[in-house]
This record gives C-alpha cells, structure tokens and sequence, in this order.
C-alpha cells in the first residue's frame, strides 16, 4: 500500500514537510540560545568528536586515530570512524573561511551538523512511513518522529556523536528496501547505507544483519519480485564495503582485525556476503528453485560462519570481554546507556516508560496484523527490525533509540487508520479513539508520565539541588580556570576527561573509552590508593594539576569504593604538601597545582 504514490511529487513534499519539523526544532533550539554549546550535559562523546575534529583540521593524518592528549604518554588509538570527521571538519572549515573566526565555525559546524542529519532522518522516517502505511501515514510520521528525535536528544545542537548518523543511514536503508519494488535501483542504494552504517560503528551490526537477512529471505520466497533487490542489495553492500575499507583504514593496517571498528574482519565478512547474495541472485542454477535457493544461501551462511571463526575467532566474544573487571566495576557497570531493562525496572522503573513504551505498543500492533493475516513485505521488514531493536534495548538502553524511531513507522499507520475513520464519521468515541492513538504514539507523553512518576516514587523530594551550580561538572564556564592554567597533564577522573581536552589545551589520562585502559586503570590506582601512591604516580608520569569533581557521580562511587584513599582524602580536605591548592575552594571543580611539578 502506498508504494504507488512514490513518485518525484511525493519525494519533494516529504522531503518539504521534514524541512519544516527540522526547522520548528531549529528555531526552538535558536530561541533557548543555543544552550548545549556550553553545557554538554555529561556527554564526553560529542566533545572528544569536537576534539577529533580540531585535531583532523590541525593537520593530523587522516589515518591517525591516535587520541595523543588522552591516556598514557602517546594517546591510545580510537575506534571512531573518519567518515564522521570529515563532514563536520567541512561545515567547521567552510564556516570559519566565511565568518573569519575558528570558533563561530566551529560554532556553526556544531549546530548545523545535527539539524541537517534531523532533516534527513525525517525524510526517510516520512518515505518508510508512506511506503508502510501510505500517504495518510506521513504527516503523522513527521509529526510523532520529530517529537521523538528531539526528546531523544541526539538531534541536539553540539551532538557530533555517531549515532545520529547511524540512525538516519539505518532508517535510510529501511526507507529504500520498503520502496525497492517500485524504484529501480532503490536496493542498490539501500545496500549502501547499510554499508555506510556498518563502517560508521559497530553498534548498528544487528540491524544491518537483520536487513541482510530479510532481503535473503524475502528472495527465497519470492524470486520473481525479489531477485533484482537481493542482487542490487548485495552489490552495494560489498561495492560500498571495499570503497569504505580502502578510504578509511591505512594500507598498513589492512591486515589487522578489529572487533569495535571497520577493519579487514568486517571488510572480509561484508563482501562475502554482499557478493554471495548477488551472485545466488543473479545466477540461475543457485536461484531456479525453492530448494536451490535455500541450499545456496545455508551455504553462503556457512562460509561467513567458516571465516568468522577461522579468521577473526576474537570477534565472537561478548564486547567488553576482555575488559579489566576493575573497568568493569567502576566504569562500565554504571554507564547510563549501557544499563539493561531489567536494571531499569529495578533502579528506575519510571525510566521504562520513556524508552521502551512507543516501541512495544508498535510490536503488539504488528503482532495484531499478523493475527489477522494479510501480511506483507513491508510488515516483515520494518517487524524484523523492530523487534531486534528492542531485544537490543533490553540488553542496552541505548538500543532503545533506534527501536523508538523504527516504531515510527507501525504507529503513524495506526495513526492515519484512525484519521480516516474520523473524516468519515460524526462518532465521538472514533474522535476519542483517534486523540488515544495520538497520544499513546508520541513518546514525549510517556516521557511525561515516567517523569512525572519518577516525582511520585521519590514523594516530592526534589529533583535538582542548586539551581544554576553546575555540581557534576558539565559546563563550559566551569573549566574556565582550569584552561587559563599553562598546559599540562591533569589527574582527573574519566567523566571529566573530554572536557578537559575540549575546554583546554591539556591533556588528561582518564576517560570513558573502552580503548583507554592503561590510562583509565592508572587514575584508579591514583585516586583509590593512598596519598603516596599518588604522588608515585604524579612524579613518574609529569601531573602538573590534579581537578577534583565533588558532585560528579564517578566522584562517589571512587570515594565509597576507597573511603580511605587519596580522593576520598582530598574530598575531606586533607590535602597532602605536595599539593597547593588554586583558586577559592567550593567551585565546582577543585584544582591543586603540583608543587615543583616538572
């Protein structure tokens, strides 16, 4: 349904209509002046991206991941890709050229970056949406996508992170692969953004396996509609694959496999795939039957099983495996993002309702559909994806954006079902109906309601403390002190590592990259040992300041962790001789100047 109406006047007035959303957010963001520019809200990612960026137009080599001002002498080598770099170092580049000054462009870089990719995701959110639901399902599409994307925050001024970009590609890719049998070489360009996401970062691998897997599946049961998409899909995935490989990753580095970054395993793994599926597609002694197609794709799964295990058998641990459980335990454990559903229900139960209510009112009603039969290509591809988005979610809460955005699709149906009913009817309960679904489908009302039980469950206690004290150490303004000190390197925990690096020239050991582990274990040792331990660690390595953050989370748990040790000492106010202190304390941040520091 719909996949007819995909003509050029279609594509232009979804593209208008996300235009318009995008630029209503834009306008709210330019009225609240930009906030996010000087308060990044604890996100250490987007700012180590301002960073990567800076040090890419600076004249770092586009190979060169190496974050050198964070981590041991030497930096450590990120996991991030350049094809994230490079478009924002472009506006950054461009912008500055016009304006004459480096930091409105970056200015400008961080603002506009985002609200171009919320433009985008939009237009693909409203083109999956009619060929899901038809033309009726558009504007509820913008209208309810808009309103999640921008309570998601991922959208936001000065969100340089990747996972704006992988949304948009995954969305991209879903939009392409529901209009495939209508536009020729849609699937071509589908298999593309499933490329471009994969090589972006590894969190997407779920969904651009689940595509893979319904575009070869969708070929085995029907090979007269679908043989065209599977061999357009499958040749650009590999074709994009191997231009990703040799663009982004140093010739001396093609042998080296990497399980957190696009690297030769994905390279390898991706176009076999993409290749295999293009030629049992287009070969007819592997497509000509029923059972031909089956045997030919099990054995296509074989060989990449085969590969994976032979060649990169690494990759098939859990992610953070091998990561030091004292890591484990002080970092990664209390990861917001990283926490699953069933630690939410325990520690923030309120929180279940803002992340994971749209996506689950969107499987019950695919799973309705099914039960009333008539079921779909579509309603295979965009279910599949959903339902693996929210298994993804439940592991990690970061998962849940992209099941929010995928339920998009299913609800604005809903949304424009009920929508027709009303234009034909006087009813008041299909009035009431309609004002329902709209309600249960924008996620901002549920976010609503989990805050709003959030202040139940807690009996009116206050939410925030403080007013405007930034007490976790988030702003800008608070590093203030800190950047007009002579560049250094700083002991600091690792939630105030990137801004460190952001908002000053120094360098700092700590931050919260899996990557970091040398740096990360020896702030630890710092500030859970004792005050000896520290000054050890202080002379060896050239600390010239140590920052302490009172109020930050990290700050506690290291505290509770060594009530005994030199943070926790410090936090009491014994401050050991080798320590001055700078500026007045009961900042913010507490900065000690070390004595006689080389």
């Amino acid at each position: 349904m719909g996949t007819a109406e995909n003509g050029a006047a279609t594509w232009k007035s979804d593209l208008v209509l996300a235009l318009l959303a995008a630029l209503l957010g834009f306008a709210f963001n330019a009225w609240a002046g930009f906030g996010q520019l000087t308060d990044a809200g604890g996100d250490n990612d987007n700012l180590l991206r301002l960073v990567e960026v800076r040090d890419l137009l600076a004249g770092q080599g586009w190979f060169d991941l190496h974050q050198y001002r964070m981590g041991l002498e030497g930096g450590f080598v990120m996991h991030w890709s350049r094809l994230v770099d490079a478009p924002i170092a472009a506006i950054a580049l461009a912008a500055s050229a016009l304006t004459g000054s480096r930091p409105l462009g970056e200015d400008v870089a961080q603002v506009l970056w985002p609200a171009l990719l919320l433009w985008s995701t939009l237009f693909f959110t409203a083109r999956a949406a009619r060929s899901f639901g038809g033309g009726g399902a558009v504007l509820p599409a913008i209208l309810i996508g808009a309103a999640g994307y921008y309570f998601i925050g991922i959208y936001d001024p000065g969100a340089l992170d990747h996972h704006n970009v992988q949304l948009m590609l995954t969305m991209a890719s879903l939009a392409l692969l529901l209009e495939a049998p209508a536009r020729h070489r849609a699937a071509l360009w589908s298999g593309l953004c499933a490329a471009l996401t994969l090589a972006v970062g590894m969190e997407t691998a779920p969904y651009v396996a689940t595509i893979g897997l319904c575009v070869a599946l969708l070929f085995v049961a029907d090979p007269n509609g679908e043989r065209a998409i599977a061999r357009d899909f499958g040749l650009g995935f590999a074709g994009v694959a191997a231009l990703v490989f040799v663009t982004t990753v140093s010739p001396s580095a093609w042998g080296v496999a990497q399980c957190d970054a696009f690297s030769v395993a994905q390279f390898v793994v991706a176009a076999i795939a993409g290749a295999g599926l293009a030629a049992i597609a287009s070969v007819e002694p592997a497509a000509g039957s029923l059972r031909r197609r089956l045997a030919s794709l099990a054995a296509l799964g074989v060989a990449l099983g085969v590969v994976v295990a032979v060649l990169f058998p690494q990759c098939l641990s859990a992610p953070y495996a091998s990561l030091d459980p004292r890591l484990k335990e002080l970092w990664l454990d209390h990861i917001d993002e990283a926490q699953s559903l069933f630690t939410l229900l325990v520690r923030d139960p309120a929180r279940v309702a803002a992340r994971y209510a749209t996506p689950l009112v969107a499987i019950i009603l695919m799973a309705l559909r099914l039960r009333r039969g008539g079921w779909r290509r579509q309603d295979s591809l965009v279910t599949a994806l959903l339902v693996v988005a929210f298994a993804v979610g439940a592991w990690q809460v970061r998962g849940t954006t992209f099941s929010i955005a995928f339920a998009v699709v299913p609800l604005s149906a809903w949304i424009a079902k009920w929508r027709a009913r009303a234009e034909t009817s006087s009813s008041l309960g299909v009035a009431l109906r309609l004002a329902a679904v709209w309600l249960v489908s924008i996620n901002p009302v549920w976010t609503g309601v989990a805050a709003a039980a959030s202040v139940a469950l807690e009996k009116g206690k206050a939410v925030a403390e403080g007013g405007a004290v930034d007490k976790t150490c988030e702003k800008k303004v608070t590093f203030a002190p800190l950047g007009a000190m002579a560049d250094t390197t700083v002991l600091t925990i690792s939630n105030l590592g990137a801004p460190v690096l952001a908002y000053s020239g120094h360098r700092a050991f700590a931050g919260p990259y899996h990557r970091n582990v040398a740096g990360n274990l020896l702030a630890l040792d710092a500030f859970l040992g004792s005050a000896d331990d520290a000054r050890a660690i202080v002379e060896a390595h050239r600390v010239g300041v140590v920052a302490v953050c009172p109020g930050n989370v990290e700050t506690l748990i290291l505290t509770r962790k060594a009530p005994q040790g030199f943070l926790a000492g410090l936090l009491r106010g014994s401050v050991p001789d080798w320590l001055e202190p700078v500026g007045e304390k009961g900042g913010p941040i507490e900065l000690y100047r070390v004595r006689q520091a080389g």
